[in-house]
């Protein structure tokens, strides 16, 4: 039996994030799309099963990807509603901003990086600051569609949704308006969190570091 997806629960009032961001736009964006992507990826799991039952895998490529589409969209709108959590308007401070001052030459720089992938994005999609794994670093990327153009060892810790169901209720075509207002919407006390959570990730790839392992687990057999 699959674990079913299920819609998390949004955490504050549709116009918790106004006037920045309006309820109407946060319910049709919350209840409307994103509730479309998690039955869209609940949709996909069963009939991934349909298949398998029967073991007639001609479906499988496109299923594979409707799978990835609306799993990546949930995941994503998932982390957006926690990025956007209402919050003092402290900027980001402590081993986040060190990162970020490592990784970007400053915040300023870090912000304009971040604004203009925003802008410059060609159809729809996303940007996310991401912790990468393997050097152990903040990036900046966009994401095509809600998957497409991702590296793989890729933790998300911010993400901007520059989908024009995001924004073109309250701001129109005028996208880069919405890219200042969710600015002024980041809270970065979830970042911070969330960035604790990516700093202890490992791929374990080391092999001095899998050899000394082997060696601890079977001196505790």
């Amino acid at each position: 039996m699959n674990v079913r997806y299920e819609l998390p629960a949004l955490g504050y009032d549709y116009g918790a994030l106004e006037p920045a961001y309006t309820a109407e736009a946060l319910e049709l964006h919350y209840a409307g799309h994103h509730k479309a992507y998690v039955e869209g990826a609940n949709k996909a799991l069963d009939a991934l099963t349909e298949i398998r039952g029967r073991g007639d895998f001609t479906r499988l490529n496109q299923l594979e990807r409707d799978l990835a589409f609306n799993v990546s969209g949930h995941i994503l709108h998932s982390i957006f509603w926690r990025n956007l959590e209402p919050n003092d308007g402290a900027p980001p401070a402590g081993r986040l901003e060190s990162r970020i001052r490592a990784a970007f030459g400053g915040t300023d720089a870090f912000r304009r990086q971040f604004c203009a992938a925003g802008a410059g994005l060609q159809g729809s999609g996303w940007v996310a600051l991401s912790w990468e794994v393997t050097r152990g670093s903040l990036m900046i990327h966009q994401i095509h569609d809600h998957q497409d153009n991702v590296a793989t060892a890729t933790m998300p810790l911010l993400v901007m949704d520059m989908w024009e169901h995001a924004y073109y209720l309250q701001y129109r075509n005028q996208r880069e308006r919405w890219i200042v207002r969710f600015w002024d919407l980041i809270n970065w006390g979830d970042v911070a969190r969330r960035f604790d959570n990516a700093e202890c990730s490992d791929l374990a790839l080391d092999p001095e570091e899998l050899r000394a392992t082997s060696v601890v687990r079977l001196r505790q057999r």
